[in-house]
């Protein structure tokens, strides 16, 4: 049946109504919002995926069924607990979560820094970090109405003490965050100088982010009990369990009780918890990959910092920051080959033709090396 053409003048309506549209949104939509971009996450159809810092080992075959049979059991009826008991005695038994300190998880980190930006977001209040760093400090806390102060690494990625310990007294931050080892350079900083920030940050709240513990294999969770403003924030993400978004923080009952209210009531999914509590008990199994994937990283170092004009920064996480002579080029180099990494060259002038290299399996190493030896 033939379609019926248009009533007249129905295209220039629809023009006029997509008008309004666009300019009711230009009147309501926040300023800064409307100016944002969004988070780019590419297409990764028919790539190698060594972009966003994922495990690449997927569960063994056992576990999957075993997993597979615990999930049919839950009931996806039924609201999840808002503070699931079981997965958080898991969580402080297998992460060596120290007596005293209590949890709160977030659907992934990005939540809890969410949380605090929104609970500690009084008039004038700033939150501080070092720069480059993980993007969402700023994000967050911009969304929230914070100020952000960066503070710029030295040129090697280490702290500069001075210019952290000037802007804590200058700008008095209500919130610091450290990311430990940092993203994207790598890095871990140095124990005394956190600590030195942590006991000159005064009533601000200090949050150790250990996204990459795994692959750095230090922590500052033993010692939470002994800072009363110090919070360790981490993720199972990297640790093989991206896909659940699970993240969480221990610290004092002071600070997680009022974090806990900004909280959305059932932020944890019912198949989430079950899932985390069912293969935290198998954490050896993920521990192994991460093993896996520490040699991996050794062996991808030394094979990309042996191709011409190429600087490979140490690194203590799952992937590697390169420095090339042409950054752009080499990226675009890499995806007409079909392997996604990411060019955070943009996000810092100390980036400055930087990439950023997730450790994925040995054939996928062996591949990123080849393709990159070309794009070069």
């Amino acid at each position: 049946m033939p379609e019926c053409p248009p009533a007249p003048g129905r295209h220039s309506d629809f023009l006029t109504e997509r008008s309004d549209s666009d300019m009711s949104v230009a009147r309501v939509i926040r300023p800064d919002v409307l100016a944002m971009s969004a988070y780019p996450v590419p297409d990764d159809t028919g790539f190698i995926k060594l972009d966003a810092m994922e495990n690449p080992y997927g569960l063994p075959d056992a576990l999957r069924e075993a997993l597979g049979r615990r999930l049919a059991d839950v009931a996806l009826n039924r609201y999840p607990a808002p503070r699931p008991k079981g997965l958080l005695d898991t969580l402080a038994r297998v992460m060596g979560v120290p007596a005293g300190a209590s949890l709160l998880l977030g659907n992934g980190s990005d939540e809890i820094i969410s949380m605090i930006s929104v609970a500690c977001a009084r008039p004038g209040a700033k939150v501080l970090a070092p720069t480059p760093g993980f993007v969402m400090y700023e994000v967050s806390a911009r969304l929230a109405g914070l100020d952000f102060v960066g503070v710029p690494l030295q040129a090697d990625f280490t702290l500069d003490m001075p210019g952290m310990l000037n802007a804590i007294a200058a700008h008095r931050p209500s919130v610091i965050y450290l990311a430990y080892p940092n993203n994207p350079t790598g890095n871990l900083f140095e124990d005394a100088q956190i600590e030195t920030l942590i006991r000159t940050a005064g009533d601000a709240l200090v949050v150790v982010d250990e996204a990459y513990q795994p692959f750095a294999r230090k922590t500052w969770m033993g010692r939470v009990p002994e800072f009363p403003n110090l919070i360790v924030m981490r993720t199972v993400s990297k640790l093989g369990l991206a896909g659940i978004r699970l993240g969480y923080a221990a610290g004092s009952a002071a600070w997680m009780n009022e974090l806990d209210k900004v909280r959305p009531p059932y932020n944890i999914n019912v198949l989430t918890q079950a899932c985390a509590e069912f293969l935290l008990d198998h954490v050896d199994v993920l521990d192994a990959q991460a093993a896996q994937l520490r040699a991996a990283r050794t062996t991808l170092a030394a094979a990309v910092a042996a191709l011409p004009g190429v600087t490979v920064y140490p690194s203590d996480a799952n992937f590697l920051l390169v420095r090339v002579p042409d950054g752009a080029k080499t990226h675009a180099g890499l995806l007409a080959r079909k392997v996604l990494v990411k060019n955070v060259g943009k996000m810092h002038v100390l980036l400055a033709n930087c990439l950023r290299l997730t450790v994925g399996t040995p054939t996928e190493n062996a591949a990123l090396v080849e393709a990159l030896a070309a794009a070069l």
